[in-house]
């Protein structure tokens, strides 16, 4: 009699989980492992790169130099078998330098139309805040479109598609501030902070040990742009409950009224919230959204998107600090 009380519960923990995520698990499983061949305790911004990726968005990483951001997003496109191109931004670059241009071809006496970096599957854009405003605003278009317009004809992206762009916070010194259009094109802003001591000494023995060798040598390819199609469809059928949805919108909503806020979240910022809560549910190992899996994603996929009012920036208040106030306002649904 207890065995048959039991068995029914059994049954239907198992029928609860309806979508198959161990092959997503294991993907993601060899992802990390990659990596922390190389990368050391950066545990939250890998794991925040392959949110990112399986949410189908572009992730801006900020930090001081010296971090580990150029050579974590490289590393990152080096475990995916895709095609990786780098731009280095700087003041006197011009948007055909990115997009492209067309070319005069003397023996056909037709233009031609030669393809820019920005055609590739994982883009690592460096110092994106280097660059004027012509030339980020050339990104428009590819990061939301993922398409390029360049003399009335439309060029479509391959999947996957996904720009890594880096910042520096400290030096301002010929840099361009993004604007709000592009950053609320950016599903996730990083922030990447100094190691503590313990990571410290493991970087110097992993450097001490590579004797030499580049990091690169280390990393092998472990996704195909087809599997990662798969995983992205499978993201996309992690299940969020009504009453999670209201709580999404009711957080975005209390940042369009904040009396802290200057700008509040768009709409984008919530689909944003949901589809990063999806993939961060799934990576954990379950198909379908808890609060936690909501708050987690807050401040990656809200604080670059948010403008302070200009008396609470004075007073050294973070866009950061207002998420966890609105967060804590806001009741969790059980």
């Amino acid at each position: 009699m207890d065995n048959q009380e039991i068995n029914p519960q059994e049954d239907e923990i198992k029928f609860e989980n309806r979508i198959p995520l161990e092959g997503l698990k294991d993907s993601v499983a060899k992802l990390k492992n990659q990596l922390s061949k190389v990368i050391v305790g950066q545990e939250n911004f890998v794991e925040l790169l392959i949110v990112g990726m399986l949410s189908n968005g572009h992730v801006l990483i900020e930090g001081v130099p010296g971090v580990a951001k150029t050579i974590t997003a490289k590393l990152f496109a080096k475990c995916l078998k895709t095609d990786f191109s780098r731009i280095q931004f700087t003041p006197d670059l011009m948007p055909s330098d990115v997009l492209g241009t067309s070319v005069f071809n003397m023996k056909s006496s037709e233009f031609e139309f030669k393809k820019g970096p920005i055609f590739s599957n994982i883009i690592l854009i460096d110092e994106i805040n280097r660059a004027p405003a012509k030339t980020q605003a050339a990104l428009f278009e590819v990061m939301e479109e993922r398409q390029v317009t360049i003399d009335g004809k439309m060029y479509t992206m391959e999947a996957p598609f996904m720009v890594l762009a880096t910042q520096n916070p400290i030096e301002q010194e010929g840099t361009y501030a993004l604007p709000e259009a592009q950053l609320d094109r950016f599903l996730f802003k990083i922030e990447v902070d100094y190691p503590d001591f313990e990571d410290e000494v493991k970087i110097l023995k992993t450097h001490h040990d590579r004797k030499g060798k580049l990091p690169e040598t280390e990393i092998e390819a472990v996704l195909t742009p087809e599997k990662i199609s798969e995983l992205r469809e499978q993201i996309h059928e992690i299940i969020v409950e009504e009453k999670l949805l209201n709580y999404i919108a009711e957080i975005i909503n209390k940042t369009r009224n904040h009396p802290h806020l200057y700008l509040g979240a768009s709409p984008r910022a919530s689909i944003a919230v949901m589809n990063a809560a999806k993939a961060y549910a799934a990576v954990n190992g379950r198909d379908f959204v808890i609060p936690e899996d909501i708050k987690n994603v807050l401040k990656p996929v809200l604080a670059h998107r948010l403008i302070l009012s200009p008396d609470r920036e004075m007073e050294g208040m973070t866009a950061g600090s207002v998420i966890d106030m609105i967060a804590q306002s806001v009741e969790i649904p059980r």
